[in-house]
């Protein structure tokens, strides 16, 4: 089965193609390759580099059998962008939509089991938290959250998992609660998308919705016109 895998909810963001459920092993899942995206081009860059990749691996938008797409937390603009290129196609193509939510794919990435704290940074002070239950086949949504990061790590003896890289926002007291792990990338995200595929948890193009989490500015500062 051919997966493309789609994420735009950063200030970069990725596209790539994923092979799952071949051979003997019905859980493996092979990254076929991953193109990168520079944000703030969204819009030019997505449909053109959808289309380079089938290309050049000899397939074309027939060949996709479902849609992996990151959902969110993380920019308002990309994720509109991204998430309405991949409704629009999965319209026309007739094809599932399986969106991942970036927090779930870090909880899942960090290898932990049992009760896992995602957390990325958010900007403004503030920290997009995802509380879940991990175990080997399921992670089991508790909450997601925006939180201000003072309060991140307020619980005692938690465990937080962040991403290599992005360490600058978590304060020096607080380094020894976290578990920092490498960006799973375009691989977790088609990973959990083909587990959650599996089971039953994929969406309709007029069923996907972003998961943006924080409010936009607009909803914060604006105000009714009379």
């Amino acid at each position: 089965m051919l997966l493309l895998v789609t994420d735009t909810s950063g200030k970069h963001g990725s596209v790539a193609l994923a092979r799952a459920g071949e051979g003997a092993d019905p859980e493996k899942v092979e990254l076929i390759a991953e193109v990168p995206l520079e944000g703030g081009t969204f819009s030019a860059q997505l449909v053109p580099q959808i289309a380079a990749l089938l290309a050049g691996h000899g397939l074309s938008k027939a060949d996709i059998d479902t849609f992996i797409v990151v959902s969110g937390p993380g920019s308002f603009t990309g994720l509109r962008v991204g998430l309405a290129v991949i409704k629009a196609l999965a319209e026309v193509l007739g094809k599932p939509i399986v969106p991942v939510s970036l927090l779930e794919i870090v909880a899942v990435a960090s290898g932990r089991q049992g009760k896992v704290v995602a957390a990325l940074d958010a900007g403004r002070g503030e920290a997009y938290a995802g509380e879940y239950y991990v175990t080997r086949e399921s992670a089991q949504l508790r909450r997601e959250q925006l939180l201000p990061k003072d309060q991140l790590f307020s619980a005692p003896g938690e465990v937080v998992v962040v991403l290599n890289g992005s360490l600058d926002w978590v304060a020096p007291e607080d380094s020894a609660s976290v578990l920092a792990i490498n960006p799973p990338g375009a691989a977790g995200a088609a990973r959990l998308g083909w587990r959650k595929l599996q089971a039953g948890e994929s969406v309709g193009p007029e069923q996907l919705e972003a998961n943006y989490i924080r409010r936009s500015d607009a909803e914060i500062f604006g105000k009714s016109t009379p």
